[in-house]
């Protein structure tokens, strides 16, 4: 795994817009796990995902645990493990089925959870609130494809 690589975003919409520049380097196959606090901006960078691909807009998938949205360039899957409870419960989920397909780019909230349903290569995007009241992001990738999309995220962002 790569080292974690930070870096600062000052509300909801700059995490909007680092999804967009996301969604420029994303591929079928890739797959994004997100953590951090709730409200801290895992479901706004998804949002910004989806419009960077020309999807629908991303709602939140808390309550219907699955969101798949196509019509853009990639389509995604947009999935959240905060109500799930038992690793067992993640086979009626069905994820594992939909990753394995490769045809999607997979963003997967609250990752620590259940970090077992990632492929070896994937990319891990930590969302936390900062003391001056943005949000701090910190990235890192396992396996080569992995640890190239956050690089390229991160420069691209630096950009």
């Amino acid at each position: 795994m790569s080292s974690p690589v930070a870096f600062g975003l000052v509300d909801a919409a700059a995490t909007e817009r680092a999804g967009r520049l996301l969604a420029d380097l994303v591929a079928p196959g890739d797959v994004i796990g997100l953590s951090g606090d709730l409200g801290a901006g895992k479901t706004a960078l998804v949002q910004g995902v989806a419009a960077g691909l020309g999807a629908a807009a991303a709602t939140s998938p808390t309550f219907t645990i699955m969101n798949e949205y196509g019509g853009g360039r990639v389509p995604l899957v947009h999935a959240d493990l905060y109500r799930i409870e038992r690793a067992r419960d993640l086979d009626e989920l069905g994820l594992d089925e939909r990753l394995g397909r490769g045809d999607a780019v997979a963003f997967i909230e609250w990752i620590d959870r259940f970090p077992q349903v990632l492929p070896p290569d994937h990319m891990i995007v930590t969302i936390a609130h900062s003391e001056a009241g943005g949000r701090t992001v910190s990235v890192s990738g396992a396996g080569a494809r992995g640890v190239a999309l956050a690089e390229a995220w991160v420069l691209a962002f630096r950009r």
